[in-house]
């Protein structure tokens, strides 16, 4: 049997366990520690099958989990948290996400570093729904790249070039939508100003290869399926942000990176300068510090390195010395204990989140002044060997 399909086995047999237990209130409100022996479901909230979100939410859901019985972690079995079973839940996105998390029916999520800061704060998207100051981050993982993929035919060279066109800027509740908005602001256009379709990446994929769409964003740490599946299809392009607009909008959106996807990364791309956004492993606050603490160390464990790095090409970059590098929400205690202990976090730091602008159509949060200084370029984030 394939990873990829011991993997599906195990997610679907976790997800079935979590139907047989709805309705019992296990999983939900673990303000307490559990005893020695139970069976304890958790749940993550990812993305999309075609997005990466998914797939790396299953990778890590399968690390952290030791179902009893396991063979022990020395022994070459589960290096996980014990009694735990974790399983990879498919959404729409980060938005979905953190509104699962809002709404306690998931323990945790995956979500932009941007999208979870306004959430937080109850600022930017999230200035009409309140804050939502129930959410603490394990740490960040990697950078997703801004992909804005056009038909190579397609009179498209930046994203102003996007005015009158027929445009997927991601479905309502995706992290997608929320910053092609941003994007599009930051060149001067609405979605009045295109013609707007609101799309899953495979449709939107699907749609462009038939010709029935001219570009369309997607999110996401590259290689992402969807832009994958529509690259092997027909002739397209990365629309590079590489121009005055792009660079103003880093230095207003501080959760923008400089970053650039590698030539070939796509059939027949070439290398692509384009906007990075940290992807972050949220959970919620009332999770017990140890249970947290227990999936930290699991996370960061060498065999989930190994097993992150062989099973995504984004594998690779999840290293813990970018864990608590620009965090968007405070590091919950469980997570800054483990920090703390193996020193990648100073006895004096807070572990506290960096400020983004806010877009220009939503209100000023009430927030500390952003920093002066300038992203860092992804290229110079610390890599640590496999």
């Amino acid at each position: 049997m394939t990873r990829q399909a011991l993997t599906r086995r195990r997610l679907l047999g976790a997800a079935g366990g979590l139907a047989l237990l709805s309705g019992t209130g296990v999983g939900t409100g673990w303000a307490q520690t559990p005893a020695p022996g139970d069976i304890r479901f958790f749940r993550i909230a990812t993305g999309t099958t075609a997005g990466t979100y998914f797939p790396i939410g299953g990778l890590i859901a399968n690390a952290i989990s030791n179902p009893p019985g396991s063979r022990p972690c020395d022994r070459g079995g589960s290096c996980g948290v014990p009694g735990l079973i974790a399983v990879a839940q498919a959404t729409i996105g980060s938005v979905e996400n953190i509104e699962l998390m809002r709404a306690g029916t998931v323990e945790a999520g995956l979500a932009q570093a941007d999208t979870a800061y306004w959430a937080y704060t109850g600022s930017g998207p999230y200035a009409s729904k309140g804050a939502f100051t129930g959410i603490r981050s394990i740490g960040t993982l990697y950078l997703e790249a801004v992909h804005l993929v056009a038909r190579a035919a397609a009179p498209i060279e930046t994203a102003a070039d996007l005015k009158g066109k027929l445009v997927s800027v991601g479905e309502e509740g995706s992290g997608t939508l929320v910053d092609a908005r941003v994007i599009l602001d930051a060149y001067g256009l609405t979605e009045k100003d295109i013609e707007a379709r609101y799309l899953k990446p495979g449709t939107a994929g699907d749609r462009l290869a038939r010709g029935e769409l001219d570009a369309f964003f997607m999110i996401g740490g590259a290689p992402v399926g969807a832009v994958s599946d529509v690259a092997n299809r027909v002739p397209v392009r990365l629309v590079p942000f590489a121009d005055p607009a792009a660079e103003q909008l880093r230095e207003r959106q501080r959760f923008f990176k400089d970053i650039v996807i590698p030539a070939d990364t796509y059939t027949g791309v070439p290398e692509t300068p384009t906007l990075g956004v940290g992807a972050e492993l949220l959970v919620r606050a009332d999770l017990s510090p140890d249970l947290v603490y227990g999936i930290t160390r699991a996370l960061w464990h060498e065999n989930t390195r190994r097993l992150l790095a062989d099973g995504h090409p984004r594998g690779k970059s999840i290293v813990p010395e970018n864990a608590v590098s620009g965090n968007s929400v405070p590091l919950h205690p469980g997570a800054e204990r483990y920090y703390r202990e193996t020193g990648l976090l100073g006895a004096t730091a807070e572990g506290a989140p960096e400020t983004p602008a806010t877009p220009k159509s939503a209100p000023t949060p009430d927030a500390a002044p952003t920093p002066d200084a300038k992203p860092e370029p992804v290229e110079k984030r610390t890599e640590a060997k496999p």
